[in-house]
This record gives structure tokens, sequence and C-alpha cells, in this order.
């Protein structure tokens, strides 16, 4: 198998494979950045860290890679419009009717999020066209839980039933 064939057919194992969603921000000088993320991974509890990767150094992810610290939100069901959103480059993003505030600390953060965590990067590895994160946890927000969000074949969905 020569590698565009490779690279084919991991993205063909992966597309069945279901992952949380996630949405990362970060402040920059020039304003709010932020992208949708199927990748986020819990690493470790100590020190307590977690992984996530972004396909571009350039635009959100360019600007979320250079930051001092950004927020790793992590969406529930109800969020499905925000992760699109957020997902499609050029599309209108922070806007007062999506919830966001601000962190004491400069970062916006999704108002009516389950989970929010302040994290600062320890390494960021380089493979191929994409970067692997891995970022320390500084502060953790919780809010109400609902009901989790997942990535599946393309499109976010509802959990199932439990086995």
């Amino acid at each position: 198998m020569n590698e565009f064939e490779a690279g084919d057919a991991l993205k063909r194992a992966f597309r069945d494979h279901p992952a949380g969603v996630g949405l990362i921000t970060a402040q920059t000088p020039d304003g709010p950045v932020g992208l949708t993320v199927s990748s986020v991974a819990s690493v470790a509890v100590d020190p307590p860290a977690l992984s996530f990767s972004v396909t571009r150094a350039t635009g959100s992810a360019g600007g979320v890679l250079h930051a001092d610290s950004f927020v790793v939100h992590l969406l529930d069901a109800r969020h499905a419009e925000i992760a699109q959103t957020f997902a499609v480059s050029g599309t209108e993003r922070f806007t007062p009717e999506q919830g966001w505030d601000t962190l004491p600390t400069g970062e916006p953060l999704l108002r009516d999020v389950r989970v929010a965590l302040r994290c600062r990067s320890l390494h960021q590895l380089e493979v191929g066209s994409s970067v692997i994160v891995v970022a320390g946890v500084l502060d953790a927000h919780f809010g109400e839980a609902a009901e989790p969000m997942s990535y599946i074949d393309r499109t976010f969905r509802r959990l199932g039933e439990q086995l």
C-alpha cells in the first residue's frame, strides 16, 4: 500500500469511529479565535494534561498554537450548531447570541458549557500537515451536565443507549 492509499484507508477506518467533540478558543492580538476538534484526549492526571491535534498551523489553529493559553470546551448535543460554526472557515463566530464570556485571563469562554479546561501548551509535535498538542491543565470550569455529543461519519450525533 502506498502512502496515498494508506491515508485514504486511515480516513475510512476512523470515519465510523466515534469521537467526543471539543471547541478550543484563545485570545490573540487580532482578537478571539476558535476551532472545533474531535481529537481531545486525556493524557495524565499528575500533572493534569490533555492532547488534541489540528491540521494546519494557520488561521484559528495557528492562533491557538501561538497563544499563551487556551480553553478546551467539551461540547454537548446542545452545542451542535456552535460546533458546526467553528468547524467551517469564514463563519460568524463569538457573537453575543452564542453566549460568550471572557475569563479574567482573557480567553473566550462558552457560558453554558459542561466542562471548560484552561490550558497551556507543554509540547507540540509536527506530523505531516498536522500538529499534536500536549497541554497542561491550569484551571477547570464546570457547568450543568447535558447530553454528550459525538462525531461520527462526518456528522455530529447524540450518544445512543447504554449497553
